[in-house]
């Protein structure tokens, strides 16, 4: 990639990056639209954790990787440690993937 265009990249990051304090209190919302901005974030994670999680490439990665997600998304709404999440749901994979579960 060019160094041009990546400086023009930083500076647009930049931008936008200052407009949010610049703007915080020029600008107010009604209470709808930030209702709808937090559930729309919200979608837009879940559907990201959804494809990376449970798609290898452009196929479904097998059951055993999304019974591991399950497993850590239930660990991480029950506020387990961050640790404990990624541990559960590693181990439940290599687990259902050595007794042979694809």
């Amino acid at each position: 990639m060019p160094v041009t265009a990546v400086l023009i990249l930083a500076a647009g990051t930049f931008a936008i990056r200052l407009a949010g304090p610049l703007l915080r209190d020029r600008v107010t919302l009604p209470e709808k639209v930030r209702e709808l901005m937090s559930a729309s974030a919200t979608v837009l994670l879940l559907a990201l954790v959804a494809v990376s999680a449970l798609t290898n490439g452009k196929q479904f990665g097998g059951w055993a990787l999304a019974v591991g997600v399950a497993v850590g998304g239930l660990a991480a709404w029950r506020k387990l440690p961050f640790v404990a999440v990624i541990v559960l749901a590693a181990v439940t994979t290599a687990g259902l993937r050595l007794v042979g579960v694809a």
